[in-house]
């Protein structure tokens, strides 16, 4: 059997499309049928019933599924055991999430989490697609990534369960010294505001194109520079190169100075949301995940006080 049936088969569950599932997978949709259909034979049944729209699990489906991933991540395993790579233990944890996250936010988390068990665990970084499709197709045990209500992450909650580790708000920012040299914002006709913006796959870069259209006055920009990276557009508006768009968490983890423009009707409100799937076994990640639990409901009790006080 090749892996990439299987990874095949956890994308086409998740999307219940072979047009989207063919496009994740980097490959033509007849190949990517005909994968499935080898899956199938392999495994002695039929594991999506095409007779409906859109495509489902049938209940042998649903049965492999619950496996695909395990075998995926224990085949991981079993070929570093081979290739001599350092070996984790059991307590070992994958987790997906943008970098953005990684870098700001994230150790401090994991210190919280993990107090109690020591567990290890490998970090896969990327744009918010491939996140998810690292998920789907068990390559991960956890994702985490920013959300926001106008552009939600499409995971089925049947299949996946989420929870809100915090808020953030993404809106423009300028250095103090550029502004000094009499930018105005968003621009004039004569003045266009030079911008440092997300390159147009990533996600980030749906998020500013929301907060563009529904501002309160039109932007008057010329694009001087894009990046997948926020990191690098960080820096080059640290050196006043242009206005660049940035969590307000960001801003405050590299603690430069930096001025935000455009008041609230520049600004979008942000989620940012950890998911697993619900069918995964490993302990570790159940125990991590409690744990997880438990830091969102205290940061909720402590952003909503009014919650948590019993009633008379």
């Amino acid at each position: 059997m090749d892996t990439r049936w299987l990874q095949d088969f956890l994308t086409l569950a998740e999307t219940r499309n072979f047009t989207r599932a063919a496009a994740r997978r980097n490959t033509s949709q007849a190949a990517f049928s005909r994968r499935i259909q080898s899956l199938e034979a392999w495994a002695g049944a039929a594991l999506i019933d095409r007779g409906v729209f859109p495509p489902a699990l049938t209940t042998a489906g649903e049965q492999f599924r619950t496996h695909a991933g395990d075998l995926l991540a224990r085949l991981a395993e079993a070929r570093g055991d081979i290739e001599g790579r350092p070996v984790f233990g059991r307590d070992h944890v994958r987790v997906a999430l943008p970098y953005v996250i990684a870098t700001s936010m994230f150790s401090g988390w994991w210190s919280e989490w993990t107090a109690a068990s020591g567990a290890t665990c490998a970090l896969v970084h990327g744009n918010v697609l491939d996140l998810v499709g690292s998920l789907v197709s068990g390559s991960t045990d956890i994702m985490i990534c920013h959300e926001t209500a106008q552009q939600p992450v499409h995971l089925d909650p049947a299949q996946f369960e989420r929870i809100v580790l915090g808020r953030d708000v993404l809106r423009p920012w300028a250095g103090k010294a550029a502004m000094a040299r009499g930018w105005s914002f968003p621009g004039s006709e004569t003045r266009p505001v030079p911008l440092l913006m997300y390159s147009p796959a990533i996600y980030f870069a749906r998020l500013v194109d929301l907060i563009i259209e529904a501002a309160p006055q039109r932007l008057l920009g010329a694009r001087h520079a894009e990046s997948d990276m926020a990191d690098v557009l960080h820096a080059m508006t640290c050196a006043g190169l242009g206005v660049g768009w940035f969590t307000d968490a960001t801003v405050s983890h590299h603690g430069t100075e930096l001025v935000p423009l455009g008041g609230s009707g520049w600004t979008l409100p942000l989620s940012i949301v950890a998911f697993r799937a619900r069918h995964a076994r490993r302990r570790s990640v159940a125990d991590i995940w409690s744990h997880m639990l438990a830091h969102a409901a205290l940061k909720q009790g402590a952003e909503h006080p009014e919650r948590t006080r019993k009633r008379p």
